[in-house]
């Protein structure tokens, strides 16, 4: 008989043998649970953000204050999801990185709750987002009637790309920026 924990893991969707502590860039996209819109509405092409939706930006905004191994890029915050580029930084871009400049844990400073000697990864940094904005949310839900949400705020996974060189990034900043007048094509759209 199979074990039933087993069998109701998850395939994991990042690389297998990739350090996502490392020096580098990387584009995130987190999804509200069912693709609910709360974060506000686009109206004209234009992201028009509710108590919610700022809320979300302001803490996105503070994550270098709990990292500090961190700076932030280009981000949005959409109806029901967010795209933002994390870069941890030390060194270039990951494709261009030469080995001799990859960070030891001698070297940084790391950011508060995070253990001395461990660098934070992406699913730490992505994760505390997630937990930091859910508990805003169910406070904003009891004390500004914000639209309730039944079970999770959020999905339960992430998505995550490494951006390994300049034109990459590019690309990624602007399809970040000129999310909003691509909203009914999107594959997040709900309308």
């Amino acid at each position: 008989m199979k074990n039933s924990s087993a069998s109701r893991q998850r395939r994991s969707i990042r690389l297998k043998t990739y350090d996502y502590s490392q020096s580098g860039w990387y584009f995130i996209t987190i999804c509200t649970q069912n693709h609910r819109c709360l974060f506000g509405k686009i109206i004209e092409d234009e992201m028009h953000l509710n108590s919610a939706g700022y809320m979300l930006q302001k803490e996105w905004m503070e994550l270098p204050l709990r990292f500090n191994t961190i700076q932030l890029h280009e981000y949005i915050v959409m109806p029901n999801h967010f795209h933002g580029i994390i870069e941890i930084v030390g060194a270039p871009l990951v494709g261009a990185r030469p080995e001799t400049s990859i960070l030891t844990s001698d070297k940084v400073k790391y950011g508060e709750g995070q253990p001395q000697g461990i660098a934070p990864t992406i699913g730490n940094i992505v994760g505390r987002f997630k937990s930091i904005t859910t508990n805003q949310y169910i406070r904003g839900v009891k004390d500004q009637q914000w639209q309730a949400f039944i079970g999770k705020l959020w999905q339960r996974n992430y998505y995550e790309h490494i951006i390994r060189n300049e034109p990459a990034y590019l690309n990624i900043a602007d399809y970040i920026q000129t999310n909003p007048q691509k909203w009914q094509q999107d594959i997040y759209y709900v309308g």
